[in-house]
């Protein structure tokens, strides 16, 4: 378990700063640091390195040491949101990309507290519907959603003129969009303006090389499901990210990918950036102050402990093949969203680091 001075972490509001510190703080825009350690303020990171340095600098900061490793927080880029949906906080989640069919379940992120881009969900299935009044409802719905996170478009319609309608109101609201690809392919979405990098594309499916492609050039995220729809996909060509629409968890989901794909020395790497800067990526938020997926200064300070114990040149293996269902903590906007009452034990070394 950590150790601190003071009081459980989840029982007072933060201080002005606090430093995270564990055997591997694994940031993915960088190198896993050994014995390292996150100095967050308020709702951000920063400052990232080794313990010693990191609170040798904050000599008035409040240090927490975990066992295993920190690593940035989830995001899940694409589930159904319904009145049953649980946070994901246990499996070390902080954001996602969640489709609601309607504005009760719109509201069910911003009250889990999750990060992320909330898609309102558009089935229209004829320009006639579109135009008899189910273009005026969505315009309606956008506008008095009561959500105080990002809102999207999720364009499901099987109409071509309803798709492009919908690309033009995405781009007229400075709204995200995120379609489905299954019965449509990448050269029809580009066709209707419904690919950019203010769209990520969610794969049922193996995409052929020609689509693959066109997803590149435009830049746009895709979100991979199931290992029949990662064919191809994960070889860092293209921007991924990892959906799992149920909102159960995505490191599960990347173990499984790990087990179904054939083995790639880089694969490793490749799945913990899906599940976390590619996730970023997906709902716009990669960039820029307050930016998710990763842990670096300027960063929104979404982070989660899992008591894995690796080396750094093992840390992206580790988390995949041991991380699932071991989440210790999740951190979100610098405050604890969930954590465990009875955190696993890390024999030696690990457990030597955490309450030094």
């Amino acid at each position: 378990m950590p150790t601190r001075a003071g009081q459980f972490l989840g029982t007072r509001a933060p201080s002005t700063t606090v430093v995270h510190s564990a055997p591997i703080v694994l940031p993915v825009s960088g190198p896993p640091v050994p014995y390292g350690a996150i100095a967050v303020r308020q709702d951000r990171v920063i400052a990232v390195g080794p313990r010693e340095e990191i609170e040798a600098a904050y000599p008035g900061s409040d240090p927490v040491r975990w066992p295993g490793m920190i690593v940035p927080g989830f995001v899940d880029a694409h589930v159904r949101l319904g009145r049953d949906f649980a946070p994901a906080h246990p499996h070390g989640v902080t954001a996602v990309a969640g489709v609601a069919a309607d504005l009760e379940d719109a509201a069910v992120v911003g009250e889990t507290g999750l990060d992320g881009v909330t898609y309102l969900e558009t089935r229209c299935a004829s320009e006639e519907r579109w135009e008899g009044g189910e273009r005026d409802r969505l315009i309606t719905a956008i506008r008095e959603v009561n959500h105080p996170g990002i809102i999207g478009i999720a364009a499901h319609s099987p109409d071509p003129v309803v798709m492009e309608d919908l690309a033009i109101l995405s781009r007229t609201f400075g709204l995200r969009l995120l379609v489905e690809l299954g019965r449509r392919t990448a050269g029809f979405l580009d066709e209707v303006g419904a690919l950019g990098d203010g769209v990520h594309v969610v794969l049922s499916g193996p995409l052929d090389e020609a689509d693959r492609k066109l997803l590149r050039i435009r830049g746009t995220v895709a979100a991979v499901t199931s290992p029949f729809a990662a064919e191809g996909m994960l070889d860092g060509e293209n921007p991924v990210a990892l959906g799992t629409r149920t909102g159960d968890d995505p490191l599960a989901l990347a173990r499984l990918l790990r087990q179904a794909l054939p083995r790639d020395p880089g694969l490793d790497h490749l799945l913990v950036e899906a599940l976390t800067l590619g996730g970023a990526g997906a709902v716009g938020l990669a960039e820029g102050p307050g930016r998710l997926g990763c842990l670096e200064p300027g960063g929104r300070a979404d982070f989660a402990v899992f008591a894995v114990e690796a080396t750094p040149a093992t840390a992206c293996t580790a988390l995949l093949q041991e991380g699932p269902g071991r989440c210790l903590a999740t951190f979100t906007a610098g405050r604890p969203s969930r954590h465990r009452t009875a955190p696993y034990e890390l024999p030696g070394p690990a457990d030597t680091a955490a309450a030094g």
